[in-house]
């Protein structure tokens, strides 16, 4: 079921936009959307780290090491995303959470892409 990546791309897809949606509503005052949307966004974290950790322990046994990174990165990633929605609701500053978030999410969709499952575009 777990050898290729079709549910983690798409439940980090959903995600993404999830987390873009919370963004513009927070930013238009719409409190009660944006906690709707953040409620929605929490379960689609649970299942991205569901289905990366079954991708983990399925496919661990290729590269263990850089696995071991794109996990601590992915779940990096999700608390970050996590923190910044939490900051934003209660006003306070973001911006050092923004560039960690950039950083490792960067870091995480290049790892994504050069292991064996994904596909190759650096290869």
């Amino acid at each position: 079921m777990f050898t290729n990546t079709d549910a983690h791309i798409t439940t980090w897809a959903v995600a993404l936009i999830l987390f873009i949606v919370a963004l513009f509503l927070h930013r238009a005052r719409n409190q009660k959307g944006f906690k709707i949307v953040q409620m929605v966004l929490r379960v689609f974290y649970i299942l991205i780290i569901v289905t990366g950790a079954l991708l983990f322990f399925h496919n661990q046994s290729i590269d263990p090491a850089l696995y071991g990174v794109k996990l601590l990165g992915g779940l990096l990633v999700v608390g970050f995303m996590e923190m910044l929605l939490l900051r934003l609701s209660k006003g306070k500053s973001t911006g050092v959470l923004w560039v960690l978030l950039i950083v490792f999410f960067i870091g995480v969709i290049y790892l994504g892409l050069k292991l064996p499952i994904g596909f190759h575009p650096f290869t």
